[in-house]
């Protein structure tokens, strides 16, 4: 069966936006703007949209129904500097998911069913440690036979996890990505603590959202390698698996989103500046001296270290009331004026020149009655 019949009557799967379904359930959305903890309220990179997009395109989905169901404006698709909110990105692959009736969006060799993969991890939460959880699944791939082959060889003190992503018809790197987020995040997970990782290798040409890759991984990248890998200490083989069948019902219920975001895992300086700084969306902005108050150093010692991620106390901020901003125009429920004052701009234009200084188009471009 060829992928593009494996997506069968795509118009009518469409299902709008706030309605997920899970293995036959169907139920509200849990993940919509309105209800995204502030913690996460991040956005992401429109090149991460345009690669579901084109790959949707590619099987035969009418694209601009799914940009509609998922409320993300056609014309954003044209803007570099576009973003959209992790609950948008997270209804563009739960469609994909829905209409394809694919854990692999028609991308593999054979299909996945959905639900595959939830049917797994009741396998492995079972299991005692990590270290015998990877071996279990190894073991388990044999039953999906879609999958990409996945394996995690220990050399002394490093453990690398790889991913054969060569069988995947995957031109925009959008499963690639995907599927190390998602190994890494289920493995954070599932042991209920941070995996730090040494290196993460993909085998594709730098893209040019580099700082998004940067955030979702928070450790060293390298492109145009071998294989997908992830790369991590051997030592956290024996960490104990912490999550039982309850909360992984209640972890799957609200994928992707946990995959798109950093939460827990950014452990960076400019992660850690982040947190602070989000104080100002509710009061008042904590200056470049009280963030490193907060962070027992000097404001030198601040301002170097972010240089050297490559930001700073100034840029951070703003990307804060750039994701809020586009958070608070989807959710649709402030006006412009509105919008601008809770962020504190002293006039709704300054809003809108800042806006269109971020984003590369006005904020009606992200209002959800666009």
């Amino acid at each position: 069966m060829t992928a593009q019949r494996r997506f069968g009557d795509l118009r009518a799967h469409l299902i709008p936006a706030g309605t997920v379904t899970f293995d036959g359930w169907e139920q509200e959305d849990v993940v919509t703007a309105r209800t995204m903890p502030a913690d996460i309220a991040r956005t992401v990179p429109i090149d991460f949209v345009r690669a579901a997009v084109a790959m949707a395109g590619r099987r035969g989905v009418d694209t601009a129904w799914l940009l509609e169901s998922v409320g993300v404006a056609p014309e954003l698709m044209a803007q570099d500097r576009a973003r959209v909110t992790v609950a948008q990105m997270t209804r563009t692959v739960q469609q994909l998911w829905r209409i394809s009736d694919d854990e692999m969006f028609g991308l593999g060799r054979q299909p996945v069913p959905r639900g595959t993969l939830r049917l797994i991890c009741f396998g492995l939460v079972v299991c005692p440690d990590l270290g015998s959880a990877l071996t279990r699944f190894a073991d388990y791939q044999r039953l999906a036979p879609g999958l990409p082959p996945m394996i995690a060889a220990t050399e002394r003190s490093r453990t690398r996890f790889t991913v054969d992503t060569s069988i995947l018809d995957d031109p925009e790197h959008l499963m690639t990505s995907f599927l190390l987020a998602s190994a890494h995040r289920m493995m954070a997970w599932g042991i209920g603590r941070r995996i730090p990782l040494r290196q993460v290798e993909f085998p594709f040409p730098k893209p040019r959202n580099i700082g998004d890759y940067d955030l979702l991984f928070a450790a060293p990248l390298v492109f145009d390698a071998g294989t997908a890998a992830l790369v991590f200490d051997s030592a956290l083989l024996s960490s104990p698996i912490t999550q039982t069948e309850e909360s992984l019902i209640a972890w799957n219920r609200n994928a992707p989103a946990d995959l798109l975001s950093r939460r827990e895992y950014g452990t960076s300086l400019s992660e850690q500046v982040r947190r602070i700084l989000t104080r100002g969306l509710t009061g008042d902005w904590p200056n470049a001296e009280e963030v490193a108050r907060c962070l027992a150093m000097s404001p030198q010692t601040v301002r170097r270290k972010l240089g050297e991620e490559d930001t700073s106390v100034t840029k951070i901020r703003e990307d804060i009331l750039r994701d809020a901003a586009i958070a608070g125009l989807v959710r649709g429920n402030e006006t412009v004026e509105e919008l601008s004052t809770r962020l504190g701009f002293s006039e709704p234009s300054a809003f809108r020149r800042a806006f269109r200084r971020w984003t590369g188009s006005p904020p009606g471009s992200y209002r959800a009655d666009a």
